[in-house]
């Protein structure tokens, strides 16, 4: 691929890096940390999470597709995060900690390494696009988070410390019906289903070796976890004929199933592990014919296809002014060989 991206950086403007697949790349936001962006059933708007216009940690979003019209829709109260839309468009979900406390919960000590934070006050609320919450959908002690919905279906899918370890479970948009679906120990987290719901993906850390099973059982204890070696998985909707598909020893995550449910888009810095530069790959769903589709050089995640699957909405660093900005664009995607 560097071949061809030496080849196509030639003949573009200077400044403007070809990027594979993507084309007409628009950007919605402006400042901000912006994140995590999804479309709605009808393609017009987004719902995204964001710490920005004087917020001190993140807040849920929605947005038309073109960027205008930004609303808060979460309470303002807490950290939230993993917003989603309902298949009837009028409804969303996201978690937020604000039952627990109204105030941020504090960042993960990071002293000794990188962590995420796995706050036990995260549960999972159901609500209408006007920001008012109709129901509780997750209540167990500890970690309910980072739901997605499959709107053919009408199951979420989410990660829960409900059976001691961070598991996937699925449910039913009201919350009922809760089904555990992994029982490996370790990280399981950032599932979506494929569009027909028979297929799920999602990132996992799943330590062998005894001391890298301890070292994750310590920070599960401080409510932290590593995402420094995180691989994709691949399975049935239910769970079942789980399989690897990715074996870089580094961070991949995001993953997104494409239109026609035979390949996986997602985030990883395997061109350069360990670092904070990622970049949006593309893998068929037993793992092979690998393909680079960014090359911004910083970071590039969150990528998820417009429901008639023309359009691919990702979140990145590029042309960002702060250190800490990312901003959200949607790009066409394009079929075929490049």
């Amino acid at each position: 691929m560097r071949s061809v991206f030496s080849v196509l950086a030639c003949l573009l403007p200077a400044g403007l890096i070809a990027q594979p697949r993507l084309e007409n790349i628009r950007q919605l936001t402006f400042g901000g940390q912006n994140a995590e962006a999804y479309w709605s059933p009808d393609g017009r708007r987004l719902i995204f999470q964001a710490t920005r216009d004087g917020l001190r940690c993140d807040q849920i979003f929605i947005m038309n597709a073109d960027g205008s019209d930004v609303r808060m829709v979460s309470t303002g109260k807490g950290r939230t995060t993993c917003g989603y839309f309902l298949p009837d468009g009028k409804h969303i979900l996201y978690s937020s900690t604000h039952e627990a406390d109204e105030a941020c919960p504090p960042p993960p000590d990071r002293s000794r390494g990188y962590v995420w934070a796995v706050y036990p006050s995260y549960d999972i609320y159901l609500a209408t696009v006007e920001g008012e919450i109709v129901r509780k959908l997750t209540d167990a002690p500890g970690y309910d988070a980072e739901a997605t919905v499959n709107w053919k279906t009408g199951r979420i899918v989410y990660t829960s410390l409900a059976s001691g370890d961070l598991d996937l479970w699925s449910m039913k948009l009201d919350g009922s019906d809760k089904r555990r679906l992994t029982h490996t120990e370790g990280y399981e987290g950032g599932a979506v289903f494929s569009r027909d719901g028979r297929k799920l993906v999602w990132r996992a850390h799943r330590p062998t070796e005894p001391t890298e099973l301890t070292h994750y059982r310590e920070l599960l204890r401080r409510n932290l976890i590593s995402p420094m070696r995180v691989e994709l998985f691949v399975s049935d909707a239910d769970g079942r004929n789980a399989r690897q598909i990715t074996r870089f020893g580094c961070a991949s995550f995001a993953p997104t199933f494409t239109p026609d449910g035979r390949r996986i888009v997602f985030s990883s810095n395997h061109h350069d592990c360990g670092s904070r530069r990622f970049e949006l790959y593309v893998i068929n769903v037993d793992g092979t014919g690998l393909q680079q589709l960014t090359q911004f050089g910083g970071f590039t995640s969150f990528p998820e296809f417009s429901p008639d699957g023309k359009q691919i909405v990702f979140v990145s660093d590029w042309k960002a002014k702060d250190r800490y900005e990312f901003n959200i664009f949607v790009a066409d995607w394009v079929e075929g060989e490049k």
